[in-house]
């Protein structure tokens, strides 16, 4: 959970990057739906940059690949969705053993690695990526809650890119207090950022779990249709009021690689001139996506 330093931040004022927080940053009563999709561990451990993280490995020796969708209602930046795509991974010198690799999550830094984060607002996108080396950049989004299904879509430049749409499980019967690691790479360096959960969820596991995924032609993930994505979910989670709290200590490494890497990724040019507008997109309005099913 926590650090006990954070709780000493309650009631206290942050302003970096010209961004004002009230600490500590959290948000509250947030929905959230979060989809494990298993995937060839080859193919997925080849989009992860430089020797540092690894794709997980599952007990069937596959892969993950994890949705997270959190619609944030209350927050120091205001409201915004934040879309998550990621790899389940480790990080060390080499893959971690199966199994082990969730029993011992510290030993071998497992969390997962963001290959896409889009949000709603412009001030999001400052902090997140600026401060915290997050991959998120604007796009049309939305969150849609009703008594059978939980879905969200992913738009951009009036281009259909990605929608997960799963069953509702019964209830919130399962209490979770949890941390997690995400990892991204920002300025070629592998950044790590820390969250904690304290929330309600509905579980499904395995053949009780129900998913539907569609990937679209964007270059943001068009390549995720090549990973051999197996459509039945192996897990869905429906958190209908989120609470976490985003750890403002990260930490951050050089990432190597086997040869002199030729270009440099996205760096800080990207944020600086950035403002901390709250202002969304218009929702996704594309519904000939059924083309895109996994």
């Amino acid at each position: 959970m926590p650090p006990k330093r954070i709780k000493r931040y309650a009631g206290k004022y942050a302003l970096v990057d010209g961004i004002p927080y009230q600490m500590p940053v959290n948000a509250k009563k947030s929905p959230a739906l979060m989809v494990g999709f298993s995937c060839d561990w080859e193919k997925a451990n080849a989009l992860l940059p430089g020797d540092e993280v690894h794709a997980l490995k599952l007990p069937n020796g596959r892969a993950a690949l994890l949705i997270t969708v959190i619609n944030y209602l209350d927050t120091s930046i205001g409201k915004y969705i934040e879309y998550s795509i990621a790899i389940g991974c480790t990080h060390g010198a080499k893959p971690a053993p199966k199994i082990l690799n969730a029993m011992m999550m510290k030993t071998y830094g497992t969390g997962q690695y963001i290959l896409d984060l889009p949000v709603s607002s412009e001030v999001s996108v400052k902090g997140g990526k600026g401060i915290w080396g997050m991959p998120k950049h604007k796009a049309n989004l939305d969150f849609k809650v009703s008594e059978e299904q939980v879905s969200s879509q992913y738009e951009k430049d009036g281009q259909f890119v990605f929608r997960i749409e799963m069953d509702r499980p019964s209830s919130p019967s399962i209490s979770l207090k949890i941390g997690t690691t995400n990892y991204c790479r920002f300025r070629n360096m592998l950044m790590a950022s820390y969250i904690y959960f304290n929330t309600k969820a509905g579980v499904n596991l395995f053949g009780k779990a129900k998913a539907n995924l569609y990937i679209g032609d964007h270059p943001n993930v068009s390549f995720l249709r090549d990973i051999d994505i197996n459509p039945a979910p192996f897990f869905t989670m429906y958190m209908p009021e989120a609470n976490g709290v985003l750890d403002d200590h990260f930490e951050s490494w050089f990432m190597t690689y086997d040869q002199p890497p030729s270009q440099m990724p996205e760096g800080l040019e990207s944020v600086v001139d950035l403002g901390l507008s709250e202002d969304w997109l218009a929702p996704p309005s594309i519904t000939d996506y059924h083309q895109y099913k996994i």
